[in-house]
């Protein structure tokens, strides 16, 4: 399903599916970020990349190389302006684009219907498999989608970009088995049992090896190598 929202009925109708009271933000509050340089080791990693004026689509990430890191436990972004760029990596705060990656514990096997909102593109993919293509540039727009889940990790993959100045918006949400309505996607949420006694499904093992943001993807120097003669 593909939702397109002016601003105040995005604001009025979807906030309230994700559980969000919207106040007005107090003198001195923080705003809702992309994430930040403090590594957050079972949340998300999203690398951020410059884009060419004029793009109007995910990037091909294989041909760019990351100028920065930034981590973070989930993603509700607010439709707003935004100039601040990301402290500690960049002042960019237009034509750049952030490949999170992760992973999450499903200890309630069933129907997950993610949504994802955002100004301009995205696309979320789950195990390595693309479950919503929300690309190109526009104003804030809502696609939902479900998956079956088995119980277990699973890997999680959502790619933003943001076109020109000045309004951005990213929100990433869920509705699982249980739920009654919309809630912000957080990592924290969808951790494993700390005792490897307590894991229903799968084991410990499966988190020995670290997510690959690279996985699938093939690095700028990899792809520019030249060819060995045959």
């Amino acid at each position: 399903m593909r939702i397109r929202f002016q601003q105040p009925f995005f604001i009025s109708v979807l906030f309230p599916l994700f559980g969000q009271d919207l106040p007005p933000l107090p003198q001195g509050g923080e705003m809702a970020t992309f994430g930040t340089t403090v590594v957050v080791p079972s949340g998300l990693k999203g690398r951020i990349y410059y884009l060419k004026p004029g793009d109007d689509a995910l990037p091909n990430f294989a041909r760019l190389e990351p100028v920065g890191t930034i981590y973070t436990n989930g993603l509700n972004i607010p439709p707003r302006d935004f100039e601040s760029g990301f402290p500690g990596v960049t002042n960019r705060f237009e034509w750049f684009a952030i490949d999170y990656t992760g992973r999450f514990y499903v200890d309630k096997p069933g129907k997950y219907r993610f949504i994802v909102a955002s100004d301009d593109g995205s696309k979320l993919y789950i195990d390595d498999k693309l479950l919503i293509n929300n690309d190109g540039v526009h104003p804030v727009l809502a696609v939902d989608k479900a998956i079956n889940l088995a119980g277990g990790i699973h890997r999680i993959r959502l790619s933003y970009f943001q076109g020109p100045r000045f309004s951005v918006a990213l929100m990433l949400g869920v509705w699982g088995p249980g739920d009654k309505q919309w809630k912000v996607f957080n990592t924290n949420e969808f951790k494993p049992p700390a005792n490897p006694e307590d894991w229903k499904y799968g084991s410990p093992d499966d988190l020995k090896e670290p997510p690959d943001p690279d996985a699938g993807r093939k690095k700028l120097k990899d792809a520019l190598k030249p060819k060995a003669p045959q």
